[in-house]
């Protein structure tokens, strides 16, 4: 999807990305998530696994949470590990792709 907006796109490469709601797609209530599941920094992304994230935070939570939010938690830590910023639903097709419905 070319020309479309990433929300917050505050942070122009991981090494500019300093507060999690800095990182593309990241708003408060995203970020607050992160941190109940105890990421602090978003330099904490780019070695994770974002559907570990995910699953986490379903636990964490009690309830499985909304298919987009993993697509977020992947375009975090490709953002993280160096991929430009794009929108989180940019990563919808490989998130089904690689786990199918969730």
């Amino acid at each position: 999807m070319a020309g479309a907006r990433v929300k917050h796109p505050t942070a122009a490469s991981p090494a500019e990305c300093h507060t999690l709601e800095q990182l593309p797609n990241i708003g408060p209530a995203l970020a607050a998530d992160l941190r109940r599941i105890g990421i602090r920094h978003p330099h904490e992304l780019a070695g994770r696994d974002a559907y570990a994230l995910y699953q986490v935070l379903c636990h964490a939570t009690g309830k499985r949470q909304d298919p987009c939010v993993l697509d977020t938690f992947i375009a975090a830590t490709a953002f993280m590990r160096g991929a430009p910023a794009a929108p989180w639903w940019h990563y919808t097709p490989l998130r089904k792709a690689t786990y199918g419905a969730v």
